[in-house]
């Protein structure tokens, strides 16, 4: 699968309606704090992440990139017993780094979209578990296996999810 780097002309930049940009990072959450709990299997996948990776490489923009991922991370901490403020950290350096990579690459192909997703879920665990683990002193194990099965598992829901989002995007 050929990875295409764009011109910044030929970039699209896309917006989404009021009740787009709010209900899914919503629907994300919820249903991330309680499919695990019916389906155990479920914990594997990170919804509130890949809707910011799919909102941050849609709109192309470092700024909105940097504060859906702070405002999906924090309710994400908001909903659990951990510390406010790790999820927050880890989905801001990659709603940054998405979007930073959505303005270079043709985003567009589910190709693209696995390798991009799977590489941005290894980033966030990664920062994910040195906030957890240097900063804040939890205790939080890492297992390459099980973190390379879950970044593959996660691009292959990414793909289909994104598909469907793509149908909220308008262009600017």
């Amino acid at each position: 699968m050929p990875i295409t780097y764009t011109s910044g002309e030929q970039v699209e930049v896309y917006r989404f309606s009021v009740p787009v940009t709010i209900g899914v990072p919503l629907l994300a959450l919820f249903l991330q704090a309680w499919l695990p709990l019916r389906l155990h299997f479920f914990s594997i996948f990170d919804l509130p992440l890949l809707v910011t990776i799919f909102f941050a490489m849609a709109r192309r923009s470092q700024v909105s990139g940097l504060l859906t991922g702070s405002i999906v991370g924090l309710l994400q901490d908001s909903l659990t017993h951990q510390p406010i403020g790790v999820y927050g950290i880890a989905k801001t350096v990659v709603g940054y780094g998405a979007s930073s990579l959505g303005i270079k690459l043709d985003v567009e192909n589910a190709g693209t979209r696995l390798l991009v997703t799977w590489l941005f879920y290894v980033v966030h665990e990664i920062v994910y578990f040195l906030v957890a683990r240097g900063l804040v002193g939890l205790t939080v194990q890492w297992s390459w296996p099980h973190e390379f099965w879950s970044a593959l598992a996660n691009g292959l829901v990414g793909v289909f999810l994104f598909a469907l989002l793509d149908k909220f995007k308008r262009r600017t």
